[in-house]
């Protein structure tokens, strides 16, 4: 049976540069084949995907560059590759053949702009210079000739981030980007990518393999117990292992500790927002700057245990593992820069094994017991809420009420953060989750998936028989020794 680690072909291009990229990084001799990765991949005079090869090269030429770090000069962590952003039709309001050219002219007289006009057969057209995609024809036409078509990277940012060059290119604004990646996996073409830090990774764990110095920890988010579905979490976790770290940590004992913390925090101010999606954060900061203060001060999960570890181990060394883009901008920042070195994506992760010829399907089962229940469902929307409320239980605090809110994607943020600044809600937590369905909805997963919530759940209920506060205290203890 054929194993099928991608849902799309986009992803799988993507994941066979970022093989190559780690398999000649590993030999040591990347800087001398990087050109001809492109002809590997796509070997002979025949083009596969687009209008001929030599163009196909060229893009293939720019998704190496992105494999190996992209453009230093652009602090954004998402790139749009320019060459391959040419398929998509600009957009906007369109009069279809359904247009019957009938008299009664609606969209004429509805229109402000003066953007409609019509031929010799009273078939109306729509001048894209002065049409100012109100939409208003659309609305009053009685054949529904005239619809909105929407660029899917357009349609899959909702903080409205993304616009079209002069070239009819994408374009991001970065001072309005999340770095959240939903256009990353929903452009069809894939001519919007994430970087990759693949090569800071491959560095730290050779150096660590040629200097007894440092340890490599690798910190994986909970949300990997959805993934690589054609192996076992415990050979995932071997595969890691063979990787060359010393161990594995679950990003979930931090979520452990963040709820610890937060569910305090929220008690001493009274209302909080979370602080465990960078994205949401960002989208925080950005847009609502009177909440600014309301955020909890706590670092995320991945940036609470790696604070732990090295504070516990000098020598340590940590490569952060999860599903999201934002994750990368959020190493860049001051408070967390000091304790985490790396963050791959779990397509980055299957590339690692791969070049590495690791077949993660023929390995013993590793184990991974960090954390309680209840930090391993931070990665679905409101399992953060329910470790608030269960912390709040195992610290005995009963005198404070938690209503709570959980917000499942951008735009169910947006109308929670609006409905709150304006006092139409009343709740005193709001967890906001950047990506649909949460952290198992990140542009880095390898699949996406309303299985993947029950995947979670399953993880996370190997391990109910801990409090949050004794999976904390037993990790705690055991580092000590």
């Amino acid at each position: 049976m054929k194993i099928r680690k991608f849902d799309t072909k986009v992803q799988h291009l993507k994941y066979k540069v970022l093989r190559e990229v780690a398999r000649h990084a590993w030999a040591g001799d990347l800087l001398e084949k990087v050109t001809d990765i492109p002809e590997i991949i796509v070997p002979g005079n025949t083009a596969t995907m687009r209008c001929c090869v030599y163009k196909e090269r060229a893009i293939l030429s720019k998704r190496v560059k992105l494999a190996m770090g992209g453009d230093t000069e652009n602090k954004n962590v998402i790139e749009v590759i320019s060459i391959a952003c040419d398929e998509c039709p600009m957009g906007g309001y369109e009069v279809t053949n359904a247009c019957r050219g009938c008299l009664a002219h609606r969209c004429e007289d509805v229109c402000k702009f003066g953007a409609l006009t019509f031929d010799e057969q009273q078939k109306a057209h729509i001048d894209k210079s002065k049409c100012k995609e109100c939409g208003a024809c659309s609305k009053v036409c009685p054949y529904s000739a005239i619809t909105h078509h929407i660029r899917p990277c357009q349609s899959a940012c909702k903080i409205k981030a993304i616009s079209m060059d002069e070239n009819k290119a994408a374009k991001i604004d970065d001072e309005k980007c999340i770095s959240c990646g939903a256009c990353v996996y929903q452009c069809p073409f894939g001519a919007i990518s994430d970087k990759s830090y693949i090569l800071d990774a491959i560095d730290i764990i050779k150096n660590s393999e040629n200097n007894t110095k440092y340890k490599v920890y690798a910190v994986v988010a909970p949300s990997i117990s959805s993934q690589f579905t054609y192996a076992k979490l415990g050979q995932v976790v071997t595969g890691i292992k063979e990787l060359g770290v010393y161990t594995t940590v679950e990003a979930a004992l931090g979520a452990d500790m963040v709820a610890m913390e937060e569910s305090k925090e929220l008690v001493e101010k009274g209302f909080l927002t979370s602080s465990c999606c960078p994205g949401f954060v960002r989208y925080v900061e950005k847009n609502f700057p009177d909440m600014k203060e309301n955020i909890s001060h706590n670092l995320s999960p991945m940036a609470r245990i790696a604070k732990y570890i090295k504070e516990t181990d000098e020598s340590a060394k940590i490569i952060f593992i999860g599903p999201c883009t934002a994750k990368k901008a959020e190493i860049q920042l001051d408070k967390v820069k000091p304790y985490v070195d790396v963050v791959l994506t779990f397509e980055e992760l299957q590339a690692l094994f791969d070049s590495r010829d690791i077949d993660i399907t023929t390995l013993e089962e590793g184990v991974l017991d960090n954390a309680s229940y209840y930090g391993r469902i931070f990665a679905r929307c409101g399992g953060l809420s329910d470790a608030v409320v269960e912390a709040l239980k195992e610290q005995n605090i009963e005198d404070f009420e938690v209503k709570g809110i959980s917000c499942d994607g951008i735009e169910e943020c947006k109308i929670a953060l609006i409905k709150k600044n304006k006092n139409l809600i009343d709740v005193n937590f709001i967890e906001g989750m950047a990506c649909n369905g949460g952290c198992i909805g990140g542009a880095g997963c390898l699949t996406h998936g309303a299985k993947d919530k029950n995947e979670v759940d399953k993880y996370g209920m190997q391990a109910y028989e801990k409090t949050i506060k004794g999976a904390v205290g037993v990790f705690k203890s055991n580092e000590n020794k």
